[in-house]
């Protein structure tokens, strides 16, 4: 089973007009968490891989229908700036990640940050829409 773990605009409580279109293509499984770091980059957050004991919060996919996963997966691709002009780095990666959730752990496609973070924010929770809530609450 193909399977997408979302940390940022893609998660159902974000809101965005990008969940709709997983809405349609995948359904949610669970929440989860992956290790890394998250990171503000002011529009959006930036996940950072890492071997510590530190986690990025977020929500566990499946595709419906696995013959349509190829063409769902290009259009996320598409959205997380995978698709660049030739010079151009792309700015995230796409990648297998093991996700931890309450029934043990599993194996999803992540976008990680594919740029530099130095001098940027750490979302101490890893948890982007609970960092939101608090800065806004300033």
């Amino acid at each position: 089973m193909e399977q997408i773990f979302v940390y940022g605009s893609l998660r159902s409580g974000f809101h965005h007009p990008a969940y709709e279109y997983i809405s349609r293509y995948f359904t949610l499984v669970t929440d989860g968490k992956i290790k890394g770091s998250l990171y503000d980059m002011g529009g959006y957050p930036a996940a950072v891989p890492t071997e510590k004991d530190v986690f990025i919060v977020g929500e566990l996919y499946h595709i419906n229908h696995p013959d349509e996963f190829a063409w769902a997966i290009a259009q996320l691709d598409d959205y997380e700036g995978l698709n660049t002009e030739p010079g151009e780095t792309p700015l995230y990666r796409r990648e297998r990640a093991t996700v931890y959730t309450n029934d043990g752990s599993t194996k999803a496609w992540v976008y990680w940050f594919n740029g530099d973070v130095s001098g940027k924010a750490v979302i101490a929770g890893g948890d982007i829409l609970e960092y939101m809530q608090q800065k806004n609450k300033i």
